[in-house]
C-alpha cells in the first residue's frame, strides 16, 4: 500500500531530467550508485546469464540496503522516482528487473534505465499520471506479462483459483493524497473493475512446500492476502538456500534488503494475513 512521503524525505531528491518519461527524480547518491552498477552489470559475464540467474545476482548486490517506504508518493504531478539508496518491496523488484534487462541488452546508461523503469512501472509503459502507475501488484504482473517481460507460471506449477477483487484504494482514499483529485479516484475505480474481470491463480501457503521443487531461484514471488479488498501484500525473489526456497526481499520488519531466515513456506506460515503466493518467471525479452 502507498501512503504520503514525509516532507523530510523530499530533501533527499533532486530533479535530474525532464523527458518523454515525465520528470525524473533521483538523488546524486542514487545516480552515482546506479551508474556504477550499470557499468558493472554490463560486463560480458552478466549479459550471458539467464534472466533468473541475473535477478538473484543483481538482487544480492542490494543486501543490507535500507528499507524505505512511500518513496514514490511525491506531491504534484506523477514523477519517475529512481532511488537506490532506500527501497520498498516493489521498488526493489522493479530496480533489479530493470538492471537485469539492461545487462542483457547491453545498454548501461542512465537514460536507458529511465526508459526501462518507466516501461515496467506504468500501464502501457508510459507515465501518464498517477493513475497510470501499476498500483495493484496483480495488475503489475498482468501488464508486464503482456509486455513480454515475465510469465505468470502459477497455474502451470499447480496453483489454484484466486478470487481477486481489490478495492482497497478506492475504499480508502484518505491514505492516498493523490486520490483527493476526483479524476484520479475515478481512474483507480475503473482499474479495479478491470482487475475483477480477470482470472488469477495462487499457491495456498499450505501447499508451498509441496510445490517448492517447481519454483526456481530468481522467480518473482508475490504474496497474496486473506484481506478481501486487497491482492498482494509483499513481493520479492525466490532464492535457493541449503536446498530450500527462501525469499530475497526488502523487509519492512527488519528494515533492509535480506534473504529470509526461514524457507518461504515457513515465512508465510507465521503470518495470518498472508494466504499464499503468485509466481512469475522472467522471460529475458
Amino acid at each position: 500500500m502507498h501512503f504520503v512521503l514525509r516532507p523530510i524525505a523530499l530533501l533527499l531528491f533532486i530533479l535530474v531530467s525532464s523527458s518523454v518519461y515525465g520528470q525524473t527524480v533521483c538523488s546524486l547518491e542514487s545516480r552515482e550508485k546506479l551508474e556504477q552498477m550499470l557499468a558493472h552489470f554490463s560486463q560480458t559475464a552478466f549479459s550471458r546469464m539467464p534472466p533468473n540467474e541475473l535477478a538473484t545476482s543483481i538482487g544480492t548486490e542490494f543486501l543490507q540496503t535500507p528499507y524505505v517506504e512511500k518513496t514514490l508518493e511525491l506531491p504534484g504531478p506523477e514523477q519517475l522516482v529512481i532511488n537506490l539508496q532506500g527501497v520498498d518491496c516493489t521498488t526493489f523488484v522493479e530496480t533489479v528487473i530493470t538492471l537485469a534487462r539492461l545487462a542483457t541488452i547491453g545498454l548501461p546508461t542512465f537514460e536507458a534505465f529511465e526508459r526501462e523503469l518507466a516501461y515496467l512501472r506504468y500501464r502501457n509503459g508510459k507515465n501518464e499520471g498517477y493513475a497510470s502507475r501499476l498500483h495493484y501488484f496483480s495488475d503489475w504482473i498482468y501488464e508486464n506479462q503482456q509486455k513480454g517481460i515475465l510469465t505468470d507460471i502459477t497455474e502451470e506449477i499447480g496453483g489454484s483459483f484466486y478470487p481477486n477483487v481489490p478495492s482497497f484504494m478506492s475504499e480508502n482514499p484518505k491514505f492516498y493524497t493523490q486520490l483527493a483529485d476526483p479524476s484520479n479516484l475515478e481512474e483507480i475505480k475503473d482499474t479495479e473493475l478491470v482487475l475483477k474481470e480477470r482470472h488469477y491463480f495462487y499457491i495456498p501457503k499450505a501447499e508451498i512446500q509441496q510445490l517448492e521443487p517447481n519454483i526456481q531461484s530468481g522467480d518473482l514471488i508475490a504474496i497474496t492476502t486473506s484481506m478481501p479488498n486487497l491482492d498482494i501484500v509483499h513481493t520479492g525473489f525466490a532464492i535457493e538456500k541449503n536446498g530450500r526456497i527462501h525469499l530475497l526481499h526488502a523487509s519492512s520488519k527488519n528494515m533492509k534488503v535480506e534473504i529470509s531466515e526461514k524457507p518461504l513456506s515457513d515465512y508465510l506460515a507465521g503470518n495470518k494475513s498472508q494466504s499464499g503466493i503468485i509466481v512469475a518467471r522472467l522471460t529475458g525479452n
